[in-house]
């Protein structure tokens, strides 16, 4: 008696408390660090064609500084088709109503039920058989004593806030695909150009050496290494197109269509601009930023509640029932109702109880120190992409030199050959020389714009609340009377 008038007290203390046991969750602390790399940094701090914008966010879609308007229209395709979004569209749903589900059991429950059988009693007169008939409402409600229900709503509205995270990380990635395949394509198409200009000279230089060959001045051999190098250079076309064919597949796709249904525009790096400057937030925000953060945070969030959960379930528990029932050996001859109030408390259980909350604990600082890994990597990628850009503008002046070079020297040596001052070799070579300075001054472009697009998904390119953004855009299109990509049933 003594131990049933304990458990009552406390449970009535803990009512009129409105007591909610285990941790209330709070923010893991900023990186204190105010550098992602002070070398790259410093580099990029001058008034070369790039420089840094230290604590300043990107300004609207991220996409927009390379200054593309191909670009902005593929983007927005895929923003409003790709199916990897509507998948994770759907997905925040789900996890919405998981929590609008877990807050009902904060409410009086009401259910309502009806019997009909057939019962044999003792009477005065001896057993008889007869028909017995209920029918009413009953109402429930657990009081909440310690909070576990509570914490399950908190722990599934942290879950639901991870999706809409994750589909800001799934919105990010897609809109980085986007831009580097477009630069792909733009690349393969530059590169193709490239070798077409270069097969055509190899094709001057074979008429040349015919020509020299018939009037007695070149040999069979010179004839023949001029035939090889323009059918070695044929042998890089095909490639190319390999690349410029599946970066408009990519982009297709990317956009929620088959190849065969929508193609891509045909981008050329002309359409492209390399920003003057790049915004870069400090370390301390990019917490704030990057979605990938922000879900390990949820996901922490939710461990933490989860330890709450499994801590009330140590604690009694109270349910307050009622009953109106309308009984009888037929219907409606009476009425019955009733009130309780039931209470269970953990006495033993083999340790099941007392072995959740620990490993609920336990998930808490795996949690953790998820967040931690992904909060120091993501410091680690903003360092890499601050050097690759610092040093791409190192390899793209130096490729720009090797060209002019190039060029010079296959100028020279063809005039040589025409003057008989050079031979066909040396014109081989300077050919080959400024084609792969003409190769690698595209790719050294390429790789600039590249980084630039990978610095801004490092930074979280400004993806927050994309999942709103996405549903604006639809509801403007809508209004405008154009038709969206991802339909709904």
């Amino acid at each position: 008696m003594k131990l049933v008038k304990t458990v009552l007290a406390a449970s009535t203390f803990a009512l009129l408390a409105g007591c909610m046991v285990g941790p209330d969750f709070e923010k893991p602390a900023a990186p204190a660090s105010k550098h992602y790399d002070i070398q790259a940094e410093h580099a990029l701090a001058g008034t070369g064609a790039q420089h840094i914008d230290f604590d300043r966010k990107i300004d609207g879609d991220w996409w927009s500084s390379l200054g593309s308007s191909k670009l902005d229209l593929v983007m927005h395709k895929a923003i409003d088709g790709n199916l990897g979004l509507e998948a994770a569209d759907a997905t925040i749903a789900q996890a919405n109503e998981a929590v609008t589900s877990v807050r009902g059991a904060l409410s009086p429950q009401v259910d309502f039920g009806a019997q009909v059988g057939r019962e044999r009693a003792a009477g005065a007169s001896g057993f008889g058989t007869s028909n017995f008939y209920a029918v009413g409402p009953r109402v429930s409600f657990d009081l909440d004593l310690f909070g576990g229900t509570k914490r399950r709503v908190e722990e599934q509205a942290a879950l639901a806030e991870s999706q809409r995270h994750r589909f800001d990380a799934a919105y990010l990635t897609v809109t980085g695909d986007v831009a580097t395949q477009a630069l792909s394509l733009a690349s393969a198409r530059a590169q193709i150009a490239a070798v077409e200009s270069l097969l055509a000279n190899d094709r001057k230089n074979l008429e040349l050496v015919q020509t020299a060959h018939r009037y007695g001045s070149a040999t069979q051999v010179d004839v023949a290494t001029a035939t090889t190098q323009l059918a070695q250079d044929e042998t890089l076309l095909p490639p190319l197109a390999q690349q410029r064919d599946t970066a408009a597949h990519a982009l297709s796709v990317l956009a929620g269509k088959g190849p065969a249904d929508w193609t891509p525009p045909d981008f050329d790096l002309t359409d492209f601009a390399l920003p003057a400057q790049l915004p870069v937030t400090l370390p301390s925000d990019l917490a704030h930023d990057r979605p990938d953060i922000l879900e390990a945070e949820s996901q922490l969030h939710a461990a933490s509640a989860a330890i709450g959960v499994a801590t009330a379930d140590l604690y009694p528990h109270l349910n307050l029932s009622g009953s109106l029932t309308r009984v009888g050996p037929a219907p409606g001859i009476g009425t019955l109702w009733g009130l309780a109030a039931g209470l269970t408390a953990p006495i033993f259980n083999g340790g099941t109880l007392k072995a959740n909350q620990r490993g609920a604990v336990d998930g808490y600082k795996a949690a953790l120190a998820t967040y931690q890994q992904t909060v120091v990597t993501s410091l680690g990628q903003v360092a890499d992409v601050l050097q690759a850009v610092n040093h791409d503008s190192e390899e793209y002046a130096a490729q720009d030199r090797a060209l002019a070079s190039a060029e010079l020297s296959l100028r020279l040596n063809r005039e040589g050959y025409k003057a008989g001052e050079t031979g066909v070799l040396q014109v081989i070579d300077a050919e080959r020389s400024y084609q792969r300075a003409l190769i690698g001054q595209i790719q050294a472009k390429t790789v600039q714009y590249q980084d630039n697009v990978q610095l801004s998904i490092a930074l979280g390119g400004n993806s927050d609340e994309a999942f709103q953004r996405r549903a604006a855009y639809r509801d403007e299109q809508a209004m405008a009377g154009e038709p969206t990509n991802g339909g709904k049933p």
